[in-house]
C-alpha cells in the first residue's frame, strides 16, 4: 500500500464522521483553552501587583487542577461514544481484508489529527482569550493594573504534557476495544442491545444508604469547621449513591411503568419504554453523569454568586467603621492615649470625624452543654467542636452609649444576643455563676471580629467592667497561657472618599507607631480590595467551572441522543414499515426522551436542596451570613439552569428525530 494510504483514509474517516467528530474536537479545543487560561492566569506575574494575589493565584491553580481531573474523565467518556458508533465501520475494514494492525494505523493517524487540531485550536483560543480573562478577573476584584500581552511558556508546557498524555491514553483505550472485539462483534457493536436487566435491589439499597448518609451529614452538621472537613465526604457519598440509584433505580422505575398496563400499552409509551429497557445500563451512566454535573453547576454558581452579590454587605459587617483601632494589649489608660492620638491626627489633617464608638470587651471560647451551662470542656473528641461558642462580654456602660439609652443591671442580670445559633433559656451558668437574662437584643456591639469568627457568638451585656475583670481572672486560671485579654475598640467614620480614608489611615499608622501598646489598625477602604480579590476570584472560578460543566452536560446529552438515535433507527424503520405514522414516531420519541430526560435535573435539584445547610455553613466561614440571599441565588440558579436544560431538550430531540427520519 502507498505510504499515504493510511493518513488519507484517516482524514476521510474524520470528514465522513464530522457529525460526531466535530463536537468532540470542539470539546477538546474548549477544554484545552480553559485549562491553558486558568493555568496561565495562576502563573501571570501581573497578579503580584494585586492585593490578595496569593489568594487569587491559589484559587486559579485549584481551578486548573479541577479542569485537569474533569478533562481526563470527560474526554474518555465522550470518546467512548465515537468508538462505539464506529465499530461497524472498523468491522467492515476488517472483513474487507484490513488486519487489526492496519486498523490501528488508521486509528493512530486519526488520533494524531485530533490531537494536533485540538491542541492548535486550544492554544489559539486560549492565548486570544487569556488577556480578556485576565482583564475580567482584575475588573471583577476591582484592582487597577496595567496589562500587557502575555504568553505563558510554563502554561503551554503544562498543557502539552497533560493533554498529550491524555490523548495517547485515549488512543490506547480505543485500540484495546477494537483489538478485543471479533469482526462480527465489530459489525454489530454499535447496535447490539442488552438483555432485559434485572432490578438490582441490593445496589439500590446501597445507593439509598450512601445518599441518606450524605444528606444526613449535610443537614445535621452544625459547626462550619466540621462542615468544611465533612464536605468532601458528603460529596463522595452523594456521587456514589447517585450512580447506584440511577443504575438500579432507573431500571426499577421502567419496570414499574411497564407493569402499569394503562400507561404501558399505549403506542408511544410501549415503544419508548421497551427501547430504553434494553440499554439502560449505558443510559443510566449517562443520566448519572448529567445529574452529578448539573449538581456541581447549581452548587458552585449559587454559592459564588451569593458571595459576589453580598460582598458589600460582608465588608460593612466585617468593617462596620471606616477606621477601626483595636488594642489587643494594655489597659484603659493606654487605650485612652491611642484615642487621643487618633483625634489629634484627624484634627491636624483637617479630617472631620462624623461618627465614633468606643468600648471594652472580653472574648473567649466555651463549650455549651446544650442545656444552660458553659464550661471549658474536658473531652477532646472532635464532635465537641459543634458546641464551641465564642463568648463576647461588654459592660452595660458601653452598651448604653451605643444604643443611646441608660441600662441598669444587677450583678446576676444580663442582656443576651446571638448571631447564628439561637439560645432558648432565660438563664445560663458561666464560670460557676448563674445569670438571669432580662432581655434578648437584636442590636449588639461588635468590632467585626464576631462576623469573621468561625464559631457562633453569644454576646452578653453585664453590669460593669469590674464584673468582666472578675470573669477575666477566672478564665485566665482556666486557660493559662491560652487565655484571652480584655480588648479595647475605637471605631470612627470620617468625611471623604475611599482615597481620603486610606491617606488618613496611613497618617494615623505613622502617628501610632511610637506607642508601646499593641494594636490593630484597619481601614475599610484598604481591606475591601482584599475581600473583592477573594470573592471575585471565587466567583470567577465558580462561573468558569459552571460553564465548563454545563458544556459537558450539553455534550453528554448530545452524544447520548446521537448514540440512541443510531441504535433506534432500524427499530423505527421497521415500525414505520408495519404502519406506524410519522406523528406516532414523534410521539414515541417525545415519550422516550421525557420519561427519563428531566430525571437528572430533578435529582440535581434535590441534591442542591440537601447541600444547602452544609454550603451555608461553609459560606459562614467566608462571612456570608445572609441566608435569604443564598436562597434567592440558589432558586435563581436552578431556574436559569432548568431553562437551559429545557432548551437542550428541544435541540437534542430534533437531532434524535433527524437521525431516525433518515
Amino acid at each position: 500500500m502507498s505510504g499515504m494510504f493510511y493518513p488519507k483514509l484517516a482524514f476521510t474517516n474524520i470528514r465522513k464522521n464530522a457529525k460526531t467528530y466535530l463536537p468532540y474536537m470542539l470539546t477538546c479545543i474548549f477544554t484545552i483553552a480553559m485549562y491553558y487560561i486558568m493555568k496561565s492566569l495562576s502563573l501571570n506575574d501581573g497578579l503580584n501587583d494585586m492585593l490578595g494575589a496569593s489568594t487569587v493565584a491559589y484559587t486559579l491553580e485549584l481551578g486548573s487542577n479541577i479542569i485537569a481531573i474533569f478533562a481526563i474523565i470527560f474526554l474518555f467518556y465522550t470518546n467512548s461514544f465515537l468508538t462505539k458508533n464506529r465499530k461497524k465501520e472498523f468491522g467492515l475494514f476488517n472483513i474487507l481484508g484490513m488486519e487489526k494492525k492496519h486498523i490501528a494505523k488508521v486509528m493512530g493517524f486519526e488520533s494524531l489529527y485530533t490531537t494536533l487540531i485540538s491542541l492548535t485550536g486550544g492554544f489559539i483560543v486560549g492565548i486570544l482569550l487569556d488577556k480578556l480573562m485576565y482583564v475580567a478577573v482584575s475588573r471583577l476584584i476591582k484592582a487597577d493594573i496595567s496589562l500587557s500581552f502575555y504568553i505563558s511558556e510554563r502554561a503551554i508546557l503544562s498543557t502539552l504534557i497533560l493533554f498529550g498524555i491524555l490523548f495517547f491514553l485515549i488512543f490506547l483505550n480505543s485500540l484495546r476495544l477494537i483489538h478485543l472485539s471479533k469482526p462480527i462483534e465489530l459489525l454489530k457493536g454499535g447496535s447490539i442491545g442488552e438483555k432485559e436487566p434485572k432490578a438490582k435491589w441490593i445496589l439500590a439499597l446501597l445507593g439509598a444508604a450512601c445518599l441518606a448518609t450524605g444528606y444526613y451529614i449535610a443537614v445535621t452538621v452544625k459547626n462550619p469547621i466540621m462542615a468544611l472537613s465533612l464536605f468532601f465526604i458528603a460529596v463522595i457519598l452523594v456521587i456514589i449513591g447517585t450512580y447506584m440509584i440511577f443504575t438500579s433505580g432507573s431500571i426499577a422505575f421502567l419496570k414499574i411503568l411497564k407493569k402499569n398496563k394503562r400507561y404501558y400499552y399505549k403506542t408511544n409509551h410501549f415503544i419508548s419504554i421497551s427501547g430504553m429497557m434494553y440499554r439502560m445500563k449505558q443510559n443510566a451512566v449517562g443520566l448519572a453523569n448529567i445529574c452529578v454535573l448539573s449538581t456541581m453547576v447549581l452548587v458552585m454558581v449559587s454559592a459564588t454568586a451569593s458571595l459576589i452579590i453580598g460582598t458589600e454587605d460582608i465588608i460593612l459587617e466585617r468593617y462596620p467603621y471606616q477606621i477601626s483601632l483595636h488594642q489587643v494589649s494594655g489597659d484603659q489608660n493606654s487605650f485612652d492615649e491611642l484615642k487621643n492620638v487618633t483625634k489629634n491626627t484627624a484634627e491636624k489633617a483637617n479630617v472631620k470625624i462624623t461618627n465614633e464608638i468606643s468600648y471594652s470587651a472580653l472574648q473567649f471560647m466555651m463549650v455549651y452543654d446544650g442545656n444552660d451551662t458553659f464550661s471549658s470542656g474536658t473531652d477532646n473528641d472532635l464532635g465537641m467542636i459543634d458546641n464551641v461558642y465564642n463568648i463576647f462580654l461588654v459592660p452595660a456602660e458601653d452598651y448604653s452609649a451605643y444604643i443611646g439609652k441608660e441600662i441598669s443591671l444587677a450583678d446576676d442580670e444580663v442582656i443576651f444576643w446571638y448571631n447564628r445559633n439561637s439560645y432558648d433559656n432565660d438563664h445560663f451558668n458561666l464560670m460557676g455563676k448563674t445569670y438571669k437574662i432580662t432581655e434578648f437584643t437584636d442590636d449588639f456591639l461588635g468590632n467585626g471580629d464576631v462576623s469573621a469568627d468561625i464559631c457562633p457568638t453569644y454576646g452578653i451585656v453585664v453590669k460593669d467592667l469590674s464584673l468582666i475583670k472578675e470573669i477575666d481572672a477566672k478564665q485566665k486560671e482556666l486557660y493559662g497561657d491560652n487565655a484571652s485579654n480584655i480588648d479595647y475598640f475605637f471605631g470612627i467614620d470620617i468625611e471623604g472618599d475611599s482615597s481620603s480614608q486610606k491617606q488618613f489611615a496611613d497618617r494615623l499608622e505613622s502617628a501610632l507607631s511610637t506607642k508601646s501598646s499593641k494594636y490593630n489598625l484597619d481601614c475599610r477602604a484598604s481591606k475591601s480590595s482584599g475581600v473583592y480579590s477573594l470573592y471575585g476570584s471565587l466567583f470567577f472560578l465558580g462561573i468558569f467551572l459552571g460553564l465548563l460543566f454545563t458544556m459537558a452536560t450539553v455534550l453528554i446529552i448530545y452524544y447520548k441522543q446521537i448514540s440512541e438515535g443510531i441504535d433506534d433507527k432500524k427499530r423505527f424503520e421497521i415500525m414505520q414499515k408495519v404502519g406506524m405514522s410519522e406523528q406516532e414516531v414523534k410521539g414515541s420519541i417525545r415519550s422516550q426522551v421525557l420519561t427519563v430526560f428531566f430525571m437528572p435535573l430533578i435529582v440535581a435539584g434535590i441534591h442542591a436542596a440537601f447541600a444547602f445547610p452544609l454550603v451555608r455553613k461553609i459560606l459562614a466561614m467566608l462571612q456570608l451570613t445572609n441566608v435569604n440571599l443564598y436562597v434567592l441565588c440558589t432558586i435563581g440558579s436552578f431556574l436559569v439552569f432548568a431553562l437551559i436544560y429545557a432548551l437542550i431538550y428541544t435541540l437534542t430531540s430534533k437531532v434524535y428525530y433527524k437521525i431516525i427520519k433518515k
